[in-house]
């Protein structure tokens, strides 16, 4: 599989729906995306982001997104 390919398939797989995890008490009232997650993890450990690092957290921002809010 050439790197086109792989990257178009990961396109194809980020354009589904977002998937929320309801963890009350865990996290303020704002929903944060995984991508955001890692990276404040990783800034408190003072790893610097990198541009592959920006595009990586927006996708899985787009996947996965953590909120306090039930669903209605």
């Amino acid at each position: 599989m050439t790197k086109a390919s792989e990257r178009n398939n990961l396109e194809q797989q980020s354009e589904h729906s977002l998937h929320r995890v309801h963890l009350p008490g865990f996290i303020s009232d704002e929903e944060i995306g995984l991508g955001d997650a890692i990276k404040r993890a990783a800034g408190y450990f003072g790893i610097k982001p990198c541009g592959g690092c920006e595009q990586r957290a927006a996708m899985l921002n787009r996947w996965l997104a953590f909120t306090r809010r039930q669903p209605k």
